[in-house]
C-alpha cells in the first residue's frame, strides 16, 4: 500500500522539448478546467495546498509529476477552457497527445467529470480517446457534495445513461470537501500497481 504522505513534488514541463521518458508507472488524472483536479490531489495527498488550486479555469497549463516512493501521480492541464490564446491552446493539445502516445508506463487514467452536470463534448471526444487507444481508466465524478440528495438522486440516474457505453467502467462519486471515494479511488490504483 503506498503512503500518500510521502508524495514530494517531482517536476513541471510545459513543452513537448521538456518531456522525458516514463520509466515508472504512471497513474495519470485528466478532466476539463475547474473540474477539481487539483482539489482532488490534495485530498488525495492529505495536503492543503499540495497541488495549486484556482477558482479561475485553466491554471494548470503545465504537465505536473509528483511521486510516492516508484509511482509517478501525473496531473494534466485542464482541457476545453477556451480563453487562451490560439498558440498556447496549439502548444496544450500538442503535448497532451505528445504525452499520450510516447512509451509510458500508464497504468491508469483517473478521468474526472463534474457530477453536477452533463459531460461536454470535450468530456466525451477525452473518454472515446482512452477507449480508442485501450488505456485503462476509471471515472471519478467530483464535487459530489454540492448536490442535495434529490439532485443527487436524479444525477445518478441520468449518469447511467449519459455513460451507458462505458460497460462496467468503475465510476465513483468523489467529494474533495468531506472525502467521500477517496479511499475507494486508493483501492482502484492500489489493484493496478499489483
Amino acid at each position: 500500500m503506498l503512503n500518500y504522505n510521502l508524495v514530494e513534488f517531482e517536476t513541471a514541463f510545459g513543452t513537448v522539448s521538456q518531456l522525458d521518458a516514463g520509466d515508472i508507472p504512471e497513474i495519470v488524472f485528466a478532466g476539463k478546467s475547474n473540474v477539481g483536479k487539483s482539489s482532488l490531489l490534495n485530498r488525495l495527498f492529505s495536503r492543503k495546498n499540495f497541488a495549486r488550486v484556482s477558482s479561475t479555469p485553466g491554471k494548470t497549463i503545465t504537465i505536473n509529476f509528483f511521486r510516492i516512493e516508484d509511482v509517478r501521480f501525473v496531473d494534466l492541464p485542464g482541457y476545453g477552457f477556451a480563453k487562451r490564446p490560439r498558440g498556447e491552446m496549439r502548444r496544450w493539445a500538442d503535448l497532451m497527445e505528445y504525452y499520450f502516445a510516447s512509451e509510458r508506463n500508464i497504468k491508469l487514467v483517473v478521468q474526472l467529470l463534474d457530477m453536477r452536470h452533463k459531460p461536454t463534448a470535450d468530456d466525451i471526444d477525452m473518454l472515446n480517446y482512452l477507449i480508442a487507444h485501450d488505456f485503462p481508466f476509471l471515472v471519478v465524478l467530483t464535487k459530489s457534495d454540492k448536490l442535495k440528495p434529490t439532485e443527487r438522486k436524479k444525477r445518478e440516474e441520468e449518469i447511467k445513461i449519459e455513460l451507458e457505453n462505458l460497460g462496467d467502467t468503475v465510476i465513483i462519486p468523489f467529494s474533495s470537501e468531506n472525502g467521500e471515494g477517496c479511499e475507494r479511488l486508493k483501492e482502484e490504483i492500489e489493484k493496478v500497481l499489483q
